[in-house]
This record gives C-alpha cells, sequence and structure tokens, in this order.
C-alpha cells in the first residue's frame, strides 16, 4: 500500500503543536529536522504514532523525526506546504535551535554542519578506490598477478576509474572549503577558490615535500627578501582548510561592512583572497598540520599503548554517539589519520558498530511475530543499517525495546577488539556497513570479514536470548508502541 505522505505529515505537524510552533524544518538522509517555539506542545507519543515514524527525540534544541531515507524527502515536502515554510538547510535550522547548546555541542555542530553536504562525495570516492585496491591487488583473484597483469585490457579501465576515486581526495580542500565557508558566512566560491589555492600544482604534496625534507631543499617564496613561505600543499588535510574558511568568512563579512557597495566587487574578494591565502600558506597551514599531526599522533599512540581498552570504548560507544550526534567528529579524525598514516582504524570499527545495529534489529524481526507493522520495521531498518544508515534500526526498534541496543553494542565492542588486535585498517571512507570491505586493505580483507560474522552473530543471538526474558515481563509490547 502507497504510503500517504500527505496525510503523514499532517499527523506530524498535528503532533508538534500545529504549524504555528514551527520555526525552520528541514531534513537530512532519515530524519526531520525542526527548530520549533515551544517543545512543551509536541505529544511525542502521538508523532511516533504517524505512519513510516520510527522514532522522535530532542537534541540541541533541534527537534527529530526519525522516517528512513527516501520516505523522509517526500514528507518533507508535502510538511513544509502543510506549514507554509519555505524549504530550509539542516544548518539553518540547527542555528535556529542551536542557542541551548554547550560549547562542546557547538563544536560537535560546526563538524556536522561543515560535512554533512560532502560526505556523498567522500563515499562515492571511498567505494571507488575499494574496486580499485581490489583490481590492483597482487594473488586476490590471481595467484602472483593482479586482474590487470591477468588482463591487460583493464589497464584503461582501472586507470579511469582510479581518477575518478582520488578527485574527492586530491580536492578535498575544495570541497570542505566550499562548506565551511558556506557555513561561517562566507562567499562559497571564495572559499573553493581558497581550498584550490591549498592543493594548486605548484605545491609540494605530502609525498614530494617529504623527500625535499629530507635532502634539505624544500622550495620556498621569497617574500621581499624579508621572509620565505615554504611552497607545501595540503592535499587531503582538514584543518588548514577549515581554518582558512573560517578567516576568510570573517574577513569578508568585515570588508562588506566597511567598503562601499559601489566598489566591493573590485574590493572585497582579492582583498580576501589575498589576506587569507597569505595567511593560509605562512601561518595558519603549518600551525593547524602541526595540529593534526599531533592529534593523529596521540590517537595512534593511545590505541598502540592500550589497544583492547580504546577499541572496547570506540566499539561500545560509538552508537550512542550517534544518537548525541558527536559521531561526526570522528569523520574528520579519519580523514585526518588517513592524511597522516595513509590509513584509519577508526572507521572499520564504524562499519561494524553500524552492521551490529542491523543485525539486532534483524534479530527483532523474528520476535516481533504477530505485529506486522514492527516487523517490517525491523526487517526495513536493518536492511537500512547493513548499508550504514541507523537511524531507523536505532530510532524505531533497537532504542525503544532498549536491550536490543545493548546487544549490538557488546556485538560492536568484540568485534572492534577482534579487527584492532588484527590491525585491520581502512585506506579510505567508505559505505559503513556490508560494502565496508572494499575500504580495507586487501591483506586484512579476511580479517575483517570475520569481525563483519561477530557483528552480526552476536548482537542477533543476544537479541534473541534476552526477548525470551523481555516477553516473560511484557515490556516488548509496551515499549514497541512506545
Amino acid at each position: 500500500m502507497k504510503a500517504d505522505y500527505r496525510q503523514i505529515a499532517a499527523d506530524i505537524l498535528e503532533a508538534i503543536g500545529g504549524k504555528d510552533n514551527v520555526d525552520k524544518a528541514a531534513h537530512c538522509v532519515t530524519r526531520l529536522r525542526l527548530s520549533l517555539k515551544d517543545q512543551s506542545l509536541v505529544n511525542e507519543a502521538k508523532v511516533k504514532e504517524a505512519d513510516l515514524v520510527k522514532g522522535a527525540f530532542e537534541n540541541s534544541g533541534v527537534y527529530q523525526v526519525v522516517i528512513g531515507a527516501g520516505d523522509v524527502e517526500r514528507v518533507y515536502a508535502e510538511f513544509i506546504k502543510l506549514a507554509g515554510l519555505e524549504a530550509a538547510t539542516v544548518a539553518e535550522v540547527k542555528s535556529s535551535g542551536g542557542k541551548k547548546m554547550n560549547p562542546l555541542q557547538k563544536l560537535v555542530k560546526v563538524f556536522s554542519d561543515v560535512f554533512m553536504p560532502i560526505i556523498p562525495a567522500i563515499i562515492v570516492a571511498g567505494l571507488l578506490m575499494g574496486i580499485n585496491n581490489l583490481l590492483a591487488s597482487e594473488g586476490l583473484f590471481v595467484e602472483g598477478a593482479t586482474l590487470i597483469e591477468e588482463y591487460p585490457n583493464l589497464q584503461g579501465l582501472w586507470d579511469l576509474v582510479n581518477m575518478m576515486a582520488n578527485t574527492a581526495f586530491v580536492f578535498l580542500p575544495a570541497l570542505v572549503g566550499w562548506s565551511a565557508t558556506k557555513r561561517f558566512g562566507g562567499s562559497e566560491v571564495l572559499g573553493i577558490v581558497m581550498g584550490l589555492l591549498l592543493v594548486h600544482p605548484d605545491l609540494l604534496n605530502a609525498w614530494g615535500y617529504g623527500q625535499a625534507a629530507l635532502e634539505g631543499d624544500v622550495p620556498t617564496f621569497n617574500i621581499l627578501g624579508l621572509f620565505e613561505i615554504e611552497k607545501v600543499g595540503y592535499q587531503g588535510q582538514i584543518l588548514p582548510i577549515l581554518a582558512a574558511a573560517f578567516i576568510l568568512s570573517h574577513i569578508e563579512i568585515f570588508l562588506k561592512k566597511h567598503v562601499p557597495n559601489a566598489i566591493q566587487l573590485l574590493v572585497v574578494p582579492i582583498t580576501t583572497i589575498v589576506i587569507t591565502g597569505f595567511l593560509a600558506l605562512s601561518i595558519v597551514g603549518p600551525l593547524t598540520r602541526g595540529l593534526g599531526n599531533l592529534i593523529a599522533t596521540g590517537i595512534v599512540n593511545v590505541f598502540e599503548a592500550v589497544p583492547v581498552v580504546g577499541a572496547l570504548l570506540f566499539g561500545l560507544l560509538y552508537a550512542p554517539l550517534v544518537v548525541t550526534g558527536m559521531h561526526h567528529l570522528f569523520l574528520a579524525i579519519d580523514l585526518q589519520l588517513i592524511a597522516e598514516t595513509n590509513g584509519t582504524f577508526l572507521w572499520p570499527m564504524l562499519a561494524l558498530s553500524n552492521i551490529a545495529q542491523g543485525a539486532a534489529a534483524l534479530a527483532m524481526f523474528l520476535v516481533f511475530k504477530h505485529d506486522a507493522k514492527q516487523k517490517s520495521m525491523a526487517s526495513t531498518s536493518s536492511i537500512s543499517a547493513f548499508f550504514g544508515i541507523t537511524e531507523p534500526a536505532m530510532f524505531g526498534v533497537n532504542l525503544p525495546n532498549k536491550f536490543p541496543f545493548y546487544s549490538a553494542m557488546i556485538g560492536s565492542a568484540v568485534a572492534a577488539v577482534f579487527i584492532t588486535l588484527n590491525d585491520v585498517q581502512a585506506f579510505a571512507v567508505g559505505v559503513g556497513g556490508l560494502p565496508g570491505f572494499l575500504s580495507i586493505f586487501t591483506d586484512k580483507i579476511l580479517i575483517f570479514i570475520v569481525g563483519m560474522v561477530i557483528a552480526l552473530v552476536i548482537p542477533f543471538v543476544l537479541t534473541l536470548v534476552l526477548s525470551k526474558r523481555y516477553m516473560k515481563k511484557g515490556e516488548i509490547e509496551q515499549n514497541k508502541v512506545a
């Protein structure tokens, strides 16, 4: 039966206090994001009774209704029509509802606002790199040779896919520059220019800089004979462009306030780019690169010193961090680790956590024997989780019943410890679920698959076992309609 998206939107709107209670509305991949004038007017039980709604909660001043990928866009389109609102971005809704945030929440919000728009490009690049990695791996499909060596006609295809795969990572500062400048209130096109400046071909990449540093021959810009700036690029780096975009936006905003309108187009862009570019290459870039190195080295050292404790905590706590929205910080850390060490050991654990949530939701499909709606929600949300989108499974199935969520956390923690002890790393960020093996270094793919099996089996079995205990107490019946 086809969903009536207009009726669903109307039901949600009524349950949250009507259109007069909505300030702004946006949506992400799976959720409606609403900035409400008065949270006390929300009838949460009624919100959750609406068709397709898998859960609802308030976080950092934003009321979020979990609907699911695809459906959320259609519900949103009807919602803003009924509410008489203009379409808004997630960043605008968060800004509207962000007045109640503490400093940590505001920091997380910045990372979320910057990285959410560019995640598709990063995931696509990761998937393509994974496919390329399989084609070029010696002994994986053909003994003692790669597929390209065995079938030379694949070389052209490999080169093309490799170029496509590398594009998002080579020009990552440009993507971040666009998104970050938009977030900080500057002109997006200037953010793109600044990002491209930091990866200009005239600047050394990381490998070239390493070689030049060893030889003591790093090229420089000689500035009027007064001082020199090293010709070093920031390919794959996050912090330099984040800081540069912040500075650029504030310089541009300042200039627009003080430069006469008649000459703004001539004065503001060039002044903004020249000042920010100079600061980025001379001061901001070197400082933030050093800070990024410290962060990456610190995380690596912690996991080398106490790998079991680190993996146990990360595997156990990643899902709760998703609930709070703090998981967005880890994308920046993953990209920093990849830039500094050529691989990340955090992302594989993230993928296993998503798989564990999916496995627990799948087990609940068997638990909900006589409830067709709950069975449908459990099955569809588990599939979504297996492909990296866990919100429907967590908010619609696992969290309301509690024990599936805890079972998934336990399974995720055990799997995380296993792959960490076996030094499993990813060379790129890909789809955080079953296709995640494509982003793993080929010599560790089989070990990662074993980790996937652990993340599937433990939550699934544990959920089924615990369900018998909760059935006796009648808590599943109570929770499933909560």
